[in-house]
């Protein structure tokens, strides 16, 4: 017998695969006692022809019960792996990072997207605030013309302010759902959340993102992205304790509503500073020539 927390996950996902096979092997023993069994002797004179036709049919029928019982048998080992994993992972106070957030980060908050040097720039958004997509709408294309210039990495800082502004959770919801798309490498993060940008509802009171069903189906839509992983993630909110530890250090840090950016250690509210995307960019080409005069200057996720 193992270890205590062996025991634990006995009683939750492996105790369903153990009953499984106890099933299943109760099938298979009946399937081969009949395989084995006393064979009814033929009456003298039945035809020969036919009673060989009659012992493919019974040959045939058993190996079909067998085949079904082995199917049985990895459908069983096949659902109880990967609900039993998620169901180990997906724990409400554990801060489970997203893997694209490397272990010698600044910060363990911020989703990096095309990491580069010499600038780094955090984005704090809110994924159900109409003030957040707006900001993502009107920079899109300047964020993506500074990521593709080699000077920046623009890391997202997921919050969650609006689920206590208009109640519910879906801010939460969807930031996990993000972490799960992130989880998939490549670009699925950035398409994710501009899914969740376009079917974000017009009216913040209806919390549409609070629904898993409607996240998954929306993970759907990125193409590529595995249904077998993401989903299991996004109905066992994995990275939820992640998603809360990341609101409480941006409350923390005391930079007021949204948008905001951090380029180098630097705050700047859009429309407390005027903030343009002419004048971003520029922001982020005195960082990056500043950066190479002072090579020792190393850049910051957070202020």
């Amino acid at each position: 017998m193992g270890p205590p927390c062996h025991l634990a996950f006995i009683g939750n996902g492996g105790i369903q695969a153990r009953y499984g096979i106890r099933l299943v092997a109760g099938v298979m023993g009946r399937v081969m006692a009949k395989s084995k069994g006393t064979e009814v002797p033929k009456a003298q004179g039945e035809p020969k022809a036919s009673g060989a036709g009659m012992a493919q049919r019974r040959g045939w029928q058993r190996w079909r019960t067998t085949i079904v019982a082995v199917i049985a048998v990895g459908a069983v080992f096949g659902v109880s792996g990967v609900i039993g994993a998620y169901v180990r992972s997906g724990d409400k106070t554990k801060v489970s990072k997203p893997s694209g957030i490397a272990s010698g980060a600044p910060s363990i908050y911020g989703i990096p997207v095309h990491p580069t040097v010499p600038v780094t720039m955090t984005v704090y958004e809110d994924l159900r605030s109409p003030v957040s997509k707006e900001f993502a709408k009107s920079y899109a294309k300047t964020l993506t013309s500074l990521l593709d210039s080699g000077q920046v990495e623009i890391a997202y800082h997921m919050v969650t302010s609006s689920d206590s502004t208009y109640g519910g959770d879906g801010s939460a919801m969807a930031a996990n759902a993000a972490a799960c798309a992130d989880d998939q490498g490549k670009d699925y993060f950035s398409k994710f959340v501009d899914e969740l940008w376009a079917h974000q509802p017009s009216d913040p009171s209806k919390d549409r993102f609070g629904s898993t069903d409607y996240l998954v189906k929306l993970g759907r839509k990125v193409k590529g992205m595995a249904a077998a992983t993401f989903e299991p993630c996004v109905q066992t909110k994995m990275h939820q304790g992640w998603v809360t530890a990341s609101q409480k250090d941006y409350v923390k840090s005391g930079y007021g509503d949204l948008p905001v950016i951090v380029i180098n250690g630097t705050t700047y509210t859009p429309s407390k500073d005027k903030l343009t995307p002419q004048k971003l960019t520029e922001l982020v080409r005195k960082a990056a020539d500043y950066a190479v005069a002072h090579p020792s200057a190393s850049p910051s996720a957070s202020s």
